[in-house]
């Protein structure tokens, strides 16, 4: 568990830029034109999401497998479904199917799933007497080729040239290696957070902008590691996925910190509840009011009112 979860900011002071995402590349997908019909795919071994098209532009089933191109080489990939609104992506992100799969595709499916399985005890016992400082999160064995993918973490850098040759003789076939950060172990591994429910990297999409502490703030949350960061810890995924929510709607609502003269006082709003649409007042006469956000309004010269 990362040293994150240790101090309260409240009360502590703490670099909340650490919990920030710095590498993840922004996309705008806003003007692109997509040919139609394209699906989302997904890659089991990494819950990775994948845009692809069929070359004839015919309908696939949700749920079937299909065999696309990846970085790593061909790979199977199942159809999630069609998509309307592509986000995150560029036009060069779109693959094109190479075909369907069939059953004996899918009998190699279950061998090679076996075969990962038997990889995973042999992987940790070469790095163990290698003396190496890697925390294997999965194994994967390519469709179309001889092949292996093992992904690991480590808070350093690591070494491996002779792990590699140790697994070459082992497995007889090409062994890549890669090290990959906490949000891409949570992606695969993925568990509950904080609300009960699956990771949103894991089971909503991997597509993800920067999440940023402002986003925190502008939710009115608090500046609580614990509160605010996911397993991982960085900032919850979700912070950013409603964000945009959050952001439209406090347009249509007074700001905290504004005046409003109501039944004959001054009142000073206190608190915007977004998600209940209660507004707090504070009045000169000591009142404190709570207010449905409906009776608010704005007149001709932009001023909020309470009818």
């Amino acid at each position: 568990m990362s040293d994150l979860f240790v101090n309260n900011i409240d009360n502590e002071a703490e670099n909340l830029a650490a919990l920030e995402d710095n590498d993840i590349e922004v996309i705008e997908t806003e003007n692109l034109v997509f040919d139609y019909p394209l699906y989302q795919l997904k890659l089991d071994y990494s819950s990775e999401t994948i845009y692809a098209k069929m070359p004839d532009n015919s309908k696939l089933e949700s749920g079937i497998f299909v065999v696309i191109p990846t970085r790593y080489g061909k790979d199977l990939a199942q159809v999630l479904g069609p998509v309307e609104k592509p986000i995150g992506i560029k036009q060069s992100d779109i693959v094109t199917i190479d075909r369907k799969v069939t059953k004996e595709d899918l009998a190699k499916r279950e061998e090679l799933i076996k075969k990962e399985k038997e990889a995973f005890p042999i992987f940790k016992e070469k790095v163990a007497a290698h003396k190496l400082d890697m925390k294997l999160i999965t194994t994967h064995f390519l469709f179309e080729e001889p092949k292996a993918l093992f992904f690991f973490s480590s808070d350093n850098r690591v070494d491996f040239r002779e792990l590699v040759k140790d697994l070459v003789s082992v497995f007889k076939m090409r062994i890549e290696l890669r090290q990959i950060g906490v949000r891409d172990e949570a992606r695969i591994t993925g568990g509950l957070g904080v609300c009960g429910r699956p990771f949103c990297c894991h089971s909503v999409s991997d597509k993800l902008r920067p999440v940023s502490i402002k986003m925190a703030k502008d939710q009115n949350l608090s500046l609580n590691s614990m509160k605010i960061s996911g397993q991982c810890g960085r900032l919850l995924c979700c912070l950013s996925y409603e964000y945009d929510w959050y952001n439209e709607a406090r347009k249509k609502l007074p700001q905290e910190g504004i005046n409003i003269h109501y039944d004959g006082t001054n009142f000073k709003i206190t608190e915007v509840n977004l998600l209940t649409s209660m507004i707090k007042m504070f009045g000169e006469d000591g009142r404190l009011l709570e207010v449905n956000a409906k009776r608010f309004y704005q007149d001709s010269n932009n001023r909020w009112k309470i009818n």
